[in-house]
């Protein structure tokens, strides 16, 4: 520090201003007590507390101590803040009174009089004690009396503000206390006085800025104060306060120019719109430009002046806060910003001046942050920095087009003048840069110098640029930066190194789809293939150009007649081949088969029409389109009939092609799309899957070879396929927009065929479509002849005509006249010859190609149906009627039959027999004239009928019930209703009980005939009868065909009444009427009704001297549970073999319900003896199973434990016999019992002391 005596000038504008304090009294004093204060003060922080609730922060305090002067002091409407002392300080070390009142008194009162005078209240006296003063003088006071004098006399109520400081030169605790109490008062009185000034002059510049919308308010004025106020937070350390206050100056006077450019201009913006007469970019070298500072302060500074110097003041204080980066960004900023304000405010500006400043401006940012990072910082912040690069090289670009730095000529006179006037803008190089070899100015003035030097830096900072840009991730402005190169270089005469920076931003261009600059690089690449002399790839980018709708017609019709051009001059020259992509001219739009469904017998004609639009401005007449496609015959096709191929094809035969999206340039290499399709594999034998997967149908492309040179003819990226099945469509104009192309081929081989490539040639031109996706095939099949019988209704009904249809498929054969069907009739079918008989011939598409007559010969054994002629791959189809003789299946007792909807099954009878009709198949062999093996076809006719019989007893008189049940849906008239015993035997006489007019049955009803049986002498045991009856379909008149009758054969066994059973029940002795739980009487009477007959001579046949008997068991069984039987329920008699012989047996009932109830069942068995031939041989266990099984197969309406319920006489149950050998038990057939009391009731009176009444209605 200077010595007080000798202060420094009072405005000092450099990074180490500080706050000033003054000192007065004794400056010995001070000088002594000075490097201890200036150390210790900003050693301990303290908290600075601002206004508005601003965060409270740490700071420590410095100060500049000067020797008080009355000139220091501030007068009205000074609002320089650097300049104001902060804080006022009298020093003293005075002991003796004497002294003090003679001297310092005085001075103490003339000191603070001033301060009064200036308004200043911010004071502080200072008394140092010292001990080695104190020991020469003896008569002094104590210390404490001077302090206290000062304190009376001067610090009335502010006692505080006098402070001791005791020896302050010697080390000892009592010194260190003594300096912390005043080390802490200096520290808080001067915080408080700053906060207090800062504080007014915030509210000052506030109440300024307030006032910006009066006449005559300055901006450059409201500059210099807001400054003052970032120059005070800057002399505090606080940077980031400092850096705001220039950020709202930034702010406010950008807001100002953007009102202008909208029309709301202020009156000191005419200063800042002055012409720009120097360009020497910022200047960021030294904390404060002190030269633009008094522009601004004068208003006499450009735009570029107060920009240049807002921005480094920012970048000064951006340093210190160590964010080198945001330096670079806002670097940025300001570069942009200041062109458009330069715009906005119409300031006049020498072309190229503005690209200096930005060129100088860039550099000087850059070397001003290298100056203070290292390269690794550098290199690892080039996203950071590479926006600058780029911005230079884009200004340098820019001037070495304006000054002919980059014609091949060079400069001119008029460039070389205005590179004069440019380099004298630039002014004198300043001081602090005119050591250094590579500054700013230096490298400009040197790149204006010369072309050489101009293309050394140009490159130099072109290829650092595109190298940042890279190394960061910017591929799209490293793509830029090469564009700028690529048409430095085609200016320059080098088009074969701007052609890999068109290529490489093309490439961009394409993957991130950015149609205008795509566009504008295909227009320079065009220009750069046509000086290097390469067809192909002109000739390529040319069509791509002629299809941009981005550019004007008349551009679209120069590059499309380049193309035409070139086609025209190659006529002579057939071998030569320029191979291009078919997107780059046309688009293909759909395709449509005819036939529709894509599939066409050998020799068949297929139409192919597609729709090309002509992306080209004008028509273009094309010599040849071609559809090359690939022939395969797969491993099952023989299996693949016309059927099966259209259900695997689209329905109406249109295929639609997605829009193209254009590929990568030419010369790179393309590899062709997959094609990839589903494989299945069944087996030959039934059609099973056997296995799948996917297979790659062009990986012979795939693998191919990579060729080390390109040729002409087979350019890289599209191949031109040559095969041996084209469709070709020649001499075609194509207009621009949608054109219609037809394509027609006559099948000859079978097998699939692949559409693969679609070209279209202009002289040597081939436009080539390499692969079509989605996949279009269309199918050519071979066909074997084949017949086909069906039935026109749902099911045949036998015994009536009935139409089948035969459809003939002649495939690949050709029907002759002559050529017939030979059918081998069937027995029990007829096929029915009509005259009208006429066959239809159908085309392939179902189209009716003719009518001619059927011509039908029929034989015993053989029918001959002779075919019309008729073409390949035609059908015949013709009616005939067939007619299946009805009959119904044999059958020995009540029958049922039942019909099935399964092919091929017969006469089945089940429980299920009333639903479906008995189904009979007859088979015909049928000899085909394109074959040498016979086809054999099966037909299944339904018995419409279902028949069953019955026989019906009254006493000894026998009648047999037919039932007939109409299956079927139609309805039908029956007649002629005969009966008749085919053995024809005279005892026996069928004597018919029905009506003799025709009878209707409908669907689903059935109708009963009835014949009595009588017998002269004795009836045989059975009796086999034949039933037939006529029928016709009652919807229909007259048949051509007489019907043959339905038939139904039976056979009846031991129909003759044998025993009739005769069974009353009578109430107790001496009552009316049976009662509910009284006994009653049950008389039982059996009647033999013949004498010996043929059919009782079996094994229970018994013979005595006087007559025959046999054994019968007789059994009560009530199901209903109306009477309880008391007693033995069943029993075994000795019935004589007589007429009229009577057995009678009595029991005893009890009714347990009241009413009419029916008689309990009384049953008849045949009892067999023990001693029978094959009984003999059975173990005990056979004969219980024996007895079971006669009884389940004879007594059809009684269940196996009816018998064995009851115990007592039934021998099966008697357990002393258990494992003896066991009688037998046969049920009597239906007809040889006769019940003559079935359906007798008894009536039942409840009886008097019953509580409930039950009674039970039969």
């Amino acid at each position: 520090m200077d010595a007080p005596e000798e202060p420094q000038p009072p405005v000092i504008y450099t990074m180490e201003n500080k706050p000033i304090v003054t000192c007065a009294g004794d400056q010995n004093l001070f000088t002594s007590i000075y490097p201890t204060l200036s150390q210790q003060l900003p050693r301990e922080p303290m908290e600075w507390r601002r206004s508005y609730g601003r965060a409270p922060k740490m700071i420590h305090l410095e100060s500049n101590f000067v020797q008080f002067k009355e000139e220091l002091l501030p007068k009205e409407g000074n609002k320089a803040l650097l300049t104001f002392p902060f804080l006022h300080v009298y020093w003293t070390d005075c002991c003796d009174t004497e002294v003090y009142k003679a001297t310092v008194k005085d001075d103490l009162t003339k000191w603070q009089n001033i301060l009064k005078a200036h308004s200043s209240v911010d004071w502080l006296i200072v008394v140092v004690e010292n001990d080695a003063k104190k020991k020469n003088k003896t008569n002094i006071l104590p210390r404490t009396s001077i302090v206290d004098k000062i304190r009376n006399d001067f610090c009335n109520k502010q006692s505080d503000r006098c402070v001791v400081l005791s020896d302050p030169l010697k080390d000892s605790s009592r010194t260190q206390e003594s300096w912390n109490a005043f080390l802490t008062k200096l520290r808080t009185s001067l915080l408080m006085s700053f906060t207090k000034n800062l504080g007014k002059f915030e509210d000052d510049m506030r109440t300024l800025r307030e006032k910006r919308t009066e006449p005559g308010w300055s901006f450059c004025d409201y500059f210099m104060v807001q400054e003052e106020l970032a120059f005070v937070f800057e002399m505090l350390q606080q940077f980031e306060d400092a850096l705001v206050q220039y950020d709202e100056l930034d702010a406010l006077f950008s807001q100002y120019v953007v009102n202008f450019g909208a029309g709301d201009g202020a009156n000191w913006l005419t200063f800042f719109c002055e012409p720009v007469r120097s360009w020497n970019g910022l200047i960021l070298r030294k904390p404060i430009d002190m030269e633009k500072r008094e522009l601004i302060q004068r208003q006499e500074a450009t735009l570029l002046d107060l920009r240049s110097y807002l921005f480094s003041r920012q970048c000064t204080l951006l340093l210190f806060l160590q964010r080198p980066w945001e330096v670079a960004q806002r670097a940025l900023e300001l570069l942009h910003s200041c062109v458009q304000e330069l715009k906005l405010l119409e300031v006049s500006v020498p072309p190229g001046a503005l690209d200096c400043w930005v060129f100088l401006s860039c550099l000087e940012v850059l070397q001003r942050i290298e100056g203070c990072c290292d390269r690794a910082q550098i290199d690892s912040n080039v996203a950071h920095t590479v926006g600058l690069w780029s911005y230079a090289t884009e200004k340098l670009k820019s001037l070495g087009y304006l000054c002919g730095l980059v014609s091949e000529e060079g400069p001119n006179s008029e460039d070389l003048n205005r590179i004069v006037d440019l380099l004298a803008g630039l002014g004198a190089e300043r001081p602090e840069t005119a050591d250094t070899a590579q500054s700013p100015y230096k490298k400009l003035r040197e790149a204006l110098s010369s072309v050489e030097a101009f293309e050394k830096h140009y490159l130099d900072l072109s290829h650092a640029a595109i190298e940042m840009h890279t190394s960061v991730g910017r591929t799209r402005s490293a793509r830029l930066v090469g564009k700028d190169l690529a048409e430095f270089y085609m200016r320059k005469k080098s088009p074969q190194k701007a052609e890999i920076y068109l290529q490489g931003a093309l490439k961009n261009y394409l993957a991130e789809g950015w149609a205008l600059p795509i566009t504008h690089t295909r227009k320079q690449l065009a220009e750069c293939q046509k000086h290097l002399g390469q067809t192909e790839n002109y000739l390529q980018t040319s069509s791509l150009l002629a299809s941009d709708h981005h550019l004007t017609e008349e551009e679209r019709r120069h590059f499309c007649q380049q193309i035409l051009s070139f086609a025209s001059r190659h006529t002579d020259s057939p071998g030569q081949k320029i191979v291009l992509p078919l997107h780059c001219f046309a688009h293909l739009q759909d395709l449509h088969f005819t036939p529709s469904n894509a599939v066409v017998h050998v020799g068949g004609v297929l139409s192919v029409d597609i729709t090309l639009c002509s992306q080209m401005p004008i028509p273009v007449r094309v010599e040849q389109i071609a559809i090359n496609v690939h022939f395969s015959i797969e491993k099952n096709n023989y299996r693949k009939t016309a059927e099966w191929l259209t259900k695997h094809k689209m329905a109406n035969g249109v295929i639609t092609f997605p829009a193209e999206t254009s590929p990568l340039p030419a010369t790179q290499n393309n590899s062709p799309a997959l094609e990839l399709y589903e494989m299945f594999e069944r087996s030959p034998s039934d059609n099973s899957l056997n296995t799948t997967g996917i297979i790659c149908k062009n990986v012979h492309m795939l693998l191919r070879r990579q060729e080390s040179s390109t040729s002409l003819e087979t350019p890289s990226g599209v191949a031109l396929e040559d095969g041996a099945h084209v469709l070709k469509c020649s001499d075609v104009t194509l207009e621009p927009g949608p054109n219609r192309i037809t394509f027609r081929t006559q099948a000859k081989e079978p097998g699939t065929y692949t559409l693969r490539q679609l070209c279209a040639s202009v002289g040597p031109v081939w436009f080539v479509l390499p692969h079509l996706y989605p996949l279009v095939q269309y199918d050519v099949y071979s066909q074997e002849p084949q017949l086909h019988v069906e039935p026109l209704a749902d099911s045949l009904l036998a015994g009536i005509p009935q139409k089948v249809k035969f459809t003939v498929t002649t495939g690949h054969y050709t029907v002759k006249n002559g050529d017939s069907l030979q059918l081998s009739n069937a027995e029990a079918m007829l096929i029915l010859c009509h005259a009208e008989n006429r066959a239809v011939i159908y085309s392939n598409t179902r189209e009716k190609a003719s009518d001619v007559l059927l011509r039908v010969q029929s034989s015993d054994k053989v029918t001959s149906i002779s075919l019309p002629a008729a073409p390949a791959y035609h059908m015949i189809e013709f009616e005939l009627e067939v007619l299946s003789l009805p009959s119904a299946p044999v059958t020995g007792g009540e029958s049922s039959t039942l019909g099935t909807t399964e092919p091929h099954r017969k006469h089945k009878d089940t429980p299920r027999a009333g639903h479906c009709m008995a189904t009979t198949d007859h088979k015909v062999s049928i000899d085909c004239p394109w074959s040498i093996y016979s086809t054999v076809i099966a037909l299944t006719f339904s018995v419409p009928f279902r028949t069953t019989h019955s026989l019906l007893s009254a006493g000894t008189r026998k009648y047999i019930q037919v039932c007939v049940q109409n299956l079927s849906e139609l309805d039908f008239q029956l007649s002629d209703g005969d009966l008749v015993d085919p053995g024809c035997s005279a005892d026996v006489q069928l004597v018919p009980l029905n009506a003799q007019s025709p009878q209707a049955i409908h669907s689903k009803q059935s109708v009963f005939f009835v014949w009595e049986l009588l017998w002269a002498r004795e009836p045989p045991p059975s009796l086999r009868c034949r039933f037939s009856i006529g029928f016709s379909p009652a919807s229909e008149g007259q048949l051509s065909v007489p019907l043959k009758p339905y038939t139904y054969e039976f056979q009846v066994e031991n129909f003759f009444t044998l025993y009739n059973v005769r069974a009353e029940i009578l109430p107790a002795a001496g009552t009316e009427h049976c009662r509910t739980g009284s006994l009653c009487s049950l008389e039982v009477s059996i009647t033999r009704l013949s004498d010996l007959l043929e059919v009782d001579k079996d094994e229970a046949l018994m013979e005595t001297d006087e007559y025959f008997s046999t054994k019968l068991m007789y059994e009560v069984v009530d199901n209903s549970s109306n009477w309880a039987v008391c007693g033995k329920s069943s029993g075994v008699i000795s019935m004589p073999v007589a007429a009229q012989a009577t057995h009678r047996v009595h029991m005893e009932v009890m009714p347990l319900f009241a009413g009419y109830l029916p008689l309990p069942d009384v049953r008849l068995f045949k009892y067999l003896p023990h001693h029978s031939a094959h009984s003999s041989q059975l173990d005990a266990d056979s004969w219980i199973e024996s007895d079971s099984l006669s009884l389940d197969k004879h007594l059809d309406d009684q269940p196996d434990g009816g018998v064995r319920s009851r115990g007592g006489a039934h021998p099966a149950s008697s357990g002393e016999h258990k494992g003896l050998p066991m009688p037998r038990l046969q049920a009597l057939p239906q007809g040889q019992v006769f019940n003559s009391s079935s359906g007798t009731q008894v009536l039942v009176i409840p009886s008097k002391d019953d509580h409930v009444l039950e009674v039970s209605v039969t």
